[in-house]
């Protein structure tokens, strides 16, 4: 398969790359680096990206920003951040990449534990996580030409947790969490939420 990963050069997006790309031709993307660029906060530069590479067979996003703050003060940019690029980005991969996916290909999106487990200061990233973990299922009611989509939803990952300087005995490494993009991508479920401890 050609398999585009939007995220290819972070901690997750590099893990998920390496695993893939002995079976399969990847082509990275990223905000400043990889095979092609793309702004997910842009809906001209995802479709540009879209062009630039062609048909592929499958869409996987590692990517996607949102903060961490406590509730009382956030303000309207950092909501605006996580609805408009973690949440509306991932959203218009598949809005806009439907025309660039082969039939029976499918899409990968990233979501993340925090939408059923938040924690003090996750407000605005639990509520984009569990915004794409409803749209896949819904999406996946109405996509035609028989595409998939999926959320992963990873715990936090050791190497992060390990670079931030915190215990990384309860995270999962980047290797072990891309084996659930893996599964979603060489898999046939749909309209899922695959939680990468399951398939580690």
């Amino acid at each position: 398969m050609k398999i585009l990963i939007v995220g290819a050069t972070g901690t997750i997006g590099k893990a998920v790359a390496t695993a893939l790309s002995s079976q399969h031709e990847v082509i990275s993307a990223g905000f400043s680096d990889g095979d092609v660029k793309v702004d997910l906060g842009s809906k001209a530069s995802i479709e540009a990206m879209f062009k630039s590479v062609g048909q592929v067979d499958a869409v996987i996003s590692t990517a996607g920003l949102a903060g961490f703050a406590p509730f009382n003060e956030l303000d309207d940019a950092a909501y605006d951040l996580a609805l408009s690029n973690k949440l509306m980005g991932q959203v218009n991969l598949v809005r806009l990449g439907r025309n660039h996916v082969s039939d029976g290909g499918s899409f990968t999106l990233t979501a993340g534990i925090l939408s059923r487990n938040p924690m003090p200061g996750s407000v605005v990233i639990s509520m984009a996580n569990g915004a794409l973990e409803s749209f896949a299922r819904s999406a996946a009611l109405e996509l035609d030409r028989g595409h998939r989509v999926n959320t992963v939803s990873p715990v936090f990952v050791k190497e992060t947790m390990e670079m931030m300087g915190m215990d990384s005995s309860t995270g999962l490494s980047a290797a072990d969490t891309a084996k659930a993009y893996i599964a979603a991508v060489e898999g046939g479920m749909t309209g899922q939420t695959l939680d990468a401890p399951d398939y580690a």
